[in-house]
């Protein structure tokens, strides 16, 4: 028997950014039974959303205090943060750390280097710099002592 993920058992999740995999990822934990808000600076993003969607988005930078709190983050299980840019993910990542005690955070950090500092500070970090390169790299069927030198 497949053991349910929390969200599955109706946790609270605040995701911030409705790009591409913001909006993803709210729709996967909706369908789960998730009740899932979604924050975003850009009211068109919104857009991205099925239209089976049944969470709440909120207007706003995920960086602000008063939009978190109108996001529900007081009561959240999760906050995720996965904008295209590393600075508001990690400082969103820090309040809801810091100021809300959200239980758990999933941060989206490109740089490498950052995405292993906030690691080591108790965030839940994806690089997908990391992640892309190694499959990239697992394509390649080049090896190092495949290097021709006659």
């Amino acid at each position: 028997m497949q053991q349910q993920r929390p969200a599955a058992m109706g946790g609270r999740i605040v995701v911030m950014g409705c790009g591409r995999l913001g909006s993803r990822i709210a729709a996967m934990l909706d369908g789960e039974g998730a009740v899932v808000t979604v924050v975003d600076s850009d009211a068109y993003a919104f857009r991205r959303l099925p239209d089976n969607f049944r969470g709440h988005t909120v207007l706003g930078t995920g960086i602000d205090e008063d939009v978190l709190r109108r996001a529900g983050i007081e009561g959240a299980n999760t906050f995720i943060a996965v904008t295209n840019d590393d600075n508001p993910n990690i400082m969103a990542a820090q309040i809801a750390q810091t100021v809300f005690h959200v239980p758990e955070i999933v941060v989206r950090v490109y740089d490498v280097a950052r995405a292993e500092v906030y690691r080591e500070l108790g965030l839940k970090t994806i690089c997908p710099t990391t992640i892309i390169a190694d499959m990239v790299r697992a394509q390649v069927s080049v090896t190092a002592s495949g290097r021709g030198g006659s």
